[in-house]
């Protein structure tokens, strides 16, 4: 794989089963070369697979969210174009075209159909028109008045200015008759729609206590959305709360939560509340692993179960670089969708799962599992990858186990390059994901398979600080200071146990050439890149990308200023101390391999200044760093940038490290 055939990836989403098991909503999204922009379709796929999928929306916007109507006919979603988001319906399978409901002035991010299909609701931003105008209107910034900002969280990384563009939840009816209705107005925003089986409430997640910007707490609240009835808590804001969904019955709501999010990381959790506001039970306790996963977590579903009453829920989780689909009891669970592969987007009715999902060699592709009766066992539906594998050979990797600091085991895997021949030893990069409580494992990752594809080895492993293992696997890099479950730090732990992973596959792997090494991140990944180069001169070259290199900077600066409580369990206004100490920018000093600092302009999670920092230290000792900066990008850029700043910088950084790692090839 080349840097330009990142145009050819087509990436599925959003699955949505018909109500009647038959039919499987998507979403696609390829690459505009013309436009250097994204196209998102709403596509169609039948289960029995016996015709093509084909695409029920033009694409010429972002086409997300598709929804069934409840009686299988309909089907909603919404478009973004130019900021501004409108609501469609459509039938499926005509007669008639679409027809608008709603005409949003911001952003759309859910979006459901009550149950008598009568109404619409959605959760979108609200701008203020004191200080962007009324819809339709344009401010220049000159012409907005100040923003009065008394509360963390005021921006938001890919969105910019949140302060004054809070979501909300809206209610429309389908047929016109009287305009959309925001039911909240909260200051935190609301999110997290969810129609009670009755039609006459809405579940939701917002803040409202006085400290929701310090704590990361929220609450699970209902609303009654015929009357002007106060808004019923169900619970204590001593979680954070998302993805309300209501038992068929609608006496309960199942909910996904992470407890004391300060005190971090800690999986996500299934609980279930009592919709009358009575109880609370977590189901599965003793299940260890997150429930809540990075970028792919939607709500939980409840489906039935032949051999309980009340039915199962089913729900996502990482488990040992794998993302699968569980179903879950108070007692127990079982694997509905497993195998070696990473299920980002899914959804169930009755015995028919619907379901995108990669593998290490599949970008991605719809499936359908059968997961009870005669017809039980899965099926692909799709082949939206098939031109790039027709263009290019891929790199599969061999998992193995490097035993760290105190005998620990750490889950590795490294990729030979395209192409490798016996009896030679290749350049290798370590790479090291960021998060850190996410992972790495059996998904496509671009990534790997362009640094495979230019003739460099691929090694990588899930440090402790990972998710998809035990949550004290998690907990492992909480400060030493932590008065709670205290670790080694950012560094410590994760730092040994990623040089083991290197040092294992050196020892190995014939095909590394121990003496030709890079090490490769981003975000957390890139802190450990700066990390690792100024606590050992094992790697030739360097590049750290996205990075955070000064945490105490970071807290100031960050869209989630604070964060780094969770692991320090100080403040750096406390302890500044601790966080200069697990600073890379402390050990600048050290750092003598060439370093490529790699960085997006409008990076708000880890801004431009964290790159800066790193590269004017490294210049004023006399080292000769490259700072290479993307404007109009944000943290995003290697994953949703635009495709031509994607694919510049792939070649940027196959370049440098072809350029320092070339000797002997």
């Amino acid at each position: 794989m080349s840097p330009d055939d990142i145009n050819l990836l087509a990436v599925g989403g959003d699955a949505r089963v018909s109500p009647d098991g038959r039919r499987v909503l998507y979403t696609l999204t390829t690459v505009d070369r013309d436009a250097n922009a994204y196209r998102t379709r709403v596509w169609l796929a039948d289960v029995d697979g016996e015709s093509r999928p084909r695409p029920l929306t033009a694409g010429e916007g972002n086409d997300h969210l598709p929804r069934w109507s409840p009686d299988g006919r309909m089907v909603a979603w919404a478009s973004s174009q130019d900021g501004a988001t409108a609501v469609h319906v459509l039938p499926v399978d005509g007669p008639g075209q679409a027809t608008t409901v709603a005409s949003c002035p911001d952003e759309v991010s859910e979006l459901a159909w009550s149950p008598d299909g009568t109404r619409l609701a959605w959760v979108g931003r609200v701008p203020l028109e004191e200080h962007y105008g009324a819809p339709g209107e344009t401010r220049k910034p000159a012409d907005m008045p100040p923003r009065r900002i008394t509360r963390l969280l005021f921006r938001h990384d890919g969105d910019g200015w949140v302060v004054d563009r809070r979501p909300q939840v809206h209610v429309a009816p389908l047929d016109g008759s009287a305009p959309p209705r925001a039911v909240t107005d909260i200051e935190a925003g609301a999110t997290g729609v969810a129609w009670s089986p009755s039609g006459d409430r809405i579940a939701y997640v917002a803040a409202t206590h006085d400290t929701w910007d310090l704590d990361g707490c929220n609450d699970v609240w209902t609303v009654d959305v015929d009357t002007d009835a106060p808004a019923v808590r169900l619970t204590d804001s001593t979680a954070h709360w998302s993805n309300p969904a209501w038992s068929p019955d609608g006496s309960r709501i199942a909910v996904l939560a992470v407890p004391r999010p300060t005190n971090g990381p800690r999986h996500g959790q299934l609980h279930v509340l009592d919709a009358a506001g009575g109880g609370l039970e977590r189901w599965a306790p003793d299940l260890d692993r997150n429930l809540a996963p990075y970028g792919a977590t939607r709500p939980p579903v409840w489906v039935d179960a032949p051999d309980r009453v009340g039915g199962e829920i089913l729900t996502g989780a990482d488990d040992h670089g794998c993302l699968h689909v569980l179903a879950l009891t108070p007692d127990g669970h079982r694997v509905v969708v497993g195998g070696e592969r990473i299920v980002r987007a899914w959804d169930a009715v009755g015995g028919t799962v619907g379901f995108v999902a990669s593998t290490v060699t599949e970008p991605s592709e719809v499936w359908v599992s059968r997961i009870a009766g005669p017809a039980a066992g899965e099926r692909r539906l799709t082949d939206h990858s098939a031109t790039l594998q027709a263009r290019v050979v891929l790199a599969r990797p061999e998992r193995f186990v490097a035993v760290s600091s105190g005998g620990t085991e750490v889950e590795c895997w490294a990729m030979a390059p395209v192409g490798a021949e016996p009896g030679v030893a290749y350049p290798t990069v370590l790479n090291v994901h960021g998060g850190p409580f996410a992972q790495y494992g059996y998904g496509f990752f671009d990534e790997f398979q362009l640094q495979a594809g230019s003739g460099l080895g691929v090694v990588y492993c899930n440090p402790r600080g990972s998710s998809g293992y035990s949550e004290a696997w998690g907990r492992a890099i909480r400060w030493p200071e932590a008065t709670e479950d205290p670790g080694s730090g950012w560094g410590g732990v994760d730092y040994d146990d990623v040089m083991a992973c290197v040092e294992e596959a050196v020892r190995r792997f014939d095909w590394i050439d121990g003496d030709r090494l890079g090490v490769q991140g981003g975000s957390y990944g890139g802190y450990m890149t700066s990390w690792i180069v100024g606590h050992t001169d094992r790697f030739q070259v360097a590049v750290s990308e996205r990075a955070v290199n000064n945490l105490i900077t970071l807290e100031h600066d960050s869209d989630i200023a604070g964060f780094m409580n969770e692991y320090a369990g100080w403040t750096h206004v406390e302890r500044p101390d601790i966080y200069a100490r697990q600073s890379p920018a402390t050990y600048v000093e050290a750092m003598t391999t060439p370093m490529l600092l790699l960085h997006s302009e409008e990076d708000l999670r880890c801004p431009m200044s964290q790159a800066e920092e790193l590269f004017v230290a490294l210049r004023l000792l006399g080292r000769h760093p490259e700072l290479v900066r993307f404007p109009g990008e944000s943290h995003e850029l290697s994953r949703s940038g635009s495709p031509k700043h994607r694919v510049m910088r792939a070649e940027i950084i196959l370049e440098w490290l072809d350029r320092h790692l070339a000797r002997g090839r």
